[in-house]
C-alpha cells in the first residue's frame, strides 16, 4: 500500500514534527495506521509533551549564556566552562543533545555544521567576494533560542545586511518552518531583496520556503557547510539581542517575550546607534539610502526595482 508520507527512512523531521502530521479525521487511514507510516507510536499521538524540569532549564540557560559569549567553544570547552563557571557537571552527550534541541552550532569550520533535510535541494553560496552596495541587496535569516521561565521558544529574523535593519521577525514555540515562512512573507510586504541567504537547515530548504523566493524571482543563497562566517551578520544580531534584552529581562511566557522583543527591535532599528554605521541607526541607513538612490535614478525616468 502506498504511504501518505513516503518511506519512514526519508522522514528527517523529529517525532514532535511528525506528530503534527497526524490527521485525526482522515477518511481512509486510522490514527494507528498513520502513526505506523510516520514511524511513531500510537500512544505518542495522545501524550502531552513533558515540560523541562527546573534543573534542565537552568542547564539550558547556562549553556546558552556560555555559547552566546563564546560561540567558538566546542562541546569539550563548553563542558569545562559549565563546570568551572556555572558549577554544572554535564557529559558531552548531554551537551550535544541540548545544543541540537536549542539550535546552537559551534562557530568553527567542521563537517555537518547544519543538518538539512536530504530530500530538499541545497542552493550554492552566492555572496563570496560580493560587495553589498545598497539596501535590499542581500537579506540574511537565521533562528535562535530564547529562554523562558518554564521552557523556551525560537526567534527568527530577516536582516538587511547593508543597513543591519531588521525587516521582520517571528517567535514560535516549536522549531518548524511555518514561522520562518511567516517572517519572510511579512518582510516581502515591505521590500524585495536581490539575494536571500540562509543556512542549510530544513526550515530554509523546504519546498514551501524556497517556493516563496522562487515565485518572487529572488536569488537563493545558502551557507557552505562548515562555513561559520557565511551568515556572520545575523550571528552578531543574536548576540546583541540576548545581551541587551533577553538576559536582562528574563521573559516568563512567549507572549511576554513577543511584546518585549517587539519593543527591543523598535529600539534596535530606530534608536540604537551602530559604530559600524558611523553611529547612525539601521533605519536611518536603510531608508535614507533608498531615498537617495531613488532620487538619483528618478531623473532617468525609472526607479531601480532592486531597492524598493
Amino acid at each position: 500500500m502506498p504511504s501518505l508520507f513516503g518511506s519512514k527512512k526519508n522522514l528527517a523531521c523529529s517525532v514532535s514534527d511528525r506528530r503534527v502530521l497526524i490527521d485525526h479525521d482522515h477518511e481512509l487511514f486510522s490514527i494507528t495506521r498513520q502513526a505506523e507510516l510516520l514511524g511513531i507510536s500510537r500512544a505518542s499521538v495522545y501524550s502531552a509533551p513533558i515540560p523541562p524540569s527546573p534543573a534542565d532549564l537552568a542547564f539550558y540557560a547556562a549553556l546558552d549564556r556560555l555559547y552566546t559569549a563564546h560561540p567558538f567553544y566546542g562541546q569539550r570547552r563548553l563542558r569545562v566552562a559549565l563546570e568551572k563557571e556555572e558549577d554544572i557537571i554535564a557529559g558531552r552527550m548531554r551537551i550535544r543533545t541540548a545544543m541540537a534541541l536549542l539550535g546552537l552550532q559551534t562557530l568553527y569550520p567542521k563537517p555537518n555544521l547544519s543538518k538539512p533535510d536530504h530530500l530538499h535541494r541545497v542552493y550554492p553560496y552566492l555572496l563570496r567576494k560580493l560587495a553589498i552596495l545598497y539596501p535590499n541587496h542581500v537579506w540574511g535569516t537565521d533562528i535562535t533560542y530564547i529562554k523562558l521561565a518554564n521552557g523556551f521558544c525560537y526567534l527568527t529574523a530577516i536582516l538587511d545586511w547593508y543597513s543591519r535593519y531588521v525587516i521582520a521577525r517571528k517567535l514560535s514555540p516549536a522549531l518548524e518552518s511555518g514561522f520562518c515562512i511567516d517572517a519572510l512573507n511579512d518582510a516581502l510586504l515591505i521590500a524585495m531583496p536581490t539575494i536571500h541567504n540562509s543556512d542549510q537547515g530544513s526550515q530554509y530548504t523546504s519546498i514551501e520556503y524556497t517556493g516563496v523566493l522562487k515565485e518572487k524571482e529572488i536569488a537563493i543563497s545558502m551557507d557552505g557547510r562548515g562555513r561559520c562566517l557565511d551568515n556572520i551578520f545575523t550571528e552578531r544580531l543574536w548576540r546583541t539581542v540576548k545581551y541587551e534584552d533577553v538576559y536582562l529581562k528574563g521573559y516568563v511566557t512567549i507572549d511576554e517575550a513577543r511584546r518585549g522583543l517587539g519593543e527591543y527591535f523598535e529600539f534596535y532599528n530606530h534608536r540604537r546607534y551602530h559604530q559600524s554605521l558611523d553611529y547612525q541607526t539601521p533605519a536611518q541607513v536603510y531608508y535614507q539610502t533608498i531615498e537617495t538612490l531613488q532620487n538619483e535614478t528618478r531623473h532617468e525616468g525609472t526607479v531601480s526595482t532592486i531597492i524598493v
